[in-house]
């Protein structure tokens, strides 16, 4: 893939969807590893991202202008921007977690179209994984979000729901929506009032809020969860149920969210 075949194969489509740019080498056993288990995300994603694989051996020139050093090495380009993800050969929960984070940041920022291949794929090198085509379901709602409408994001999922109240992907992307809209406007002095007052529970959950939005998802469950402790009552019930819908956005599988759980039950009961 050239310099010309990457601006218009990952950057242009990144206004659409995120691309999640894989960097490997032939010689490079965690290379093979590490593609094994995106392309078995990418199915499972249905769409939600571009895979696009990269062999620095048979494009030097690009993996110099990325600043590779080593491999596998996997970033993500949204709106045409370069976001890191992780390197190293990691199993499929861990880039899973990266993965659902990523979501989270492209819905934050309006990007929630589904992965066509456009002139051809664009994988191993010079082509990017076919997607499965993107689920008419969660068009309506999709298109909402990629339009800057938020609210009738929010309406468009919770229609779905009441027709399949069990949908795990409606309840997530209305999970995500809500929490982007909650946090266009956080206070700028939110963090210190959660830091006063422990029981502030609107403080603490808005923090929470804006420390998921910044990939601090473990400090944002660990501060709901304090909050639980020092709580009781209405206060309390509306902190679990804050904290559950965090959960529905990080994704029930993650393990931090399994693990926080854990420490839930303990401090209910």
């Amino acid at each position: 893939m050239s310099e010309p075949t990457f601006q218009a194969d990952v950057i242009e489509r990144s206004l659409q969807v995120p691309v999640v740019v894989e960097f490997w080498s032939p010689r490079s056993q965690a290379s093979s590893a590490l593609s094994s288990v995106l392309a078995n995300l990418s199915t499972e994603y249905a769409g939600k991202f571009l895979l696009a694989r990269i062999d620095i051996d048979a494009n030097p020139q690009l993996a110099q202008a990325v600043g590779v050093q080593s491999v596998p090495l996997v970033i993500a380009v949204l709106r045409g921007q370069v976001v890191p993800l992780f390197q190293g050969a990691l199993g499929e929960p861990e880039a899973r977690q990266y993965l659902d984070q990523l979501m989270t940041v492209a819905v934050a920022n309006g990007i929630t179209g589904r992965a066509e291949p456009v002139g051809g794929p664009v994988a191993d090198s010079d082509a990017a994984a076919a997607e499965p085509e993107p689920d008419p379901r969660y068009a309506k709602a999709e298109s909402a979000v990629g339009a800057g409408d938020l609210d009738g994001a929010i309406a468009a999922y919770e229609e779905l729901l009441k027709e399949t109240p069990n949908d795990a992907e409606a309840k997530s992307g209305l999970a995500r929506v809500q929490l982007v809209k909650r946090t266009q406007d956080v206070p700028a002095d939110v963090r210190t009032r959660a830091a006063d007052n422990p029981a502030d529970v609107e403080a603490q959950m808005l923090v929470a809020d804006a420390d998921l939005m910044g990939g601090h998802v473990e400090d944002a469950f660990s501060r709901l969860i304090n909050t639980v402790q020092v709580t009781s009552g209405d206060e309390r019930n509306a902190v679990r149920l804050h904290l559950l819908e965090l959960f529905e956005v990080v994704g029930a599988d993650d393990e931090r969210v399994m693990k926080a759980r854990r420490r839930l039950m303990s401090a209910l009961f």
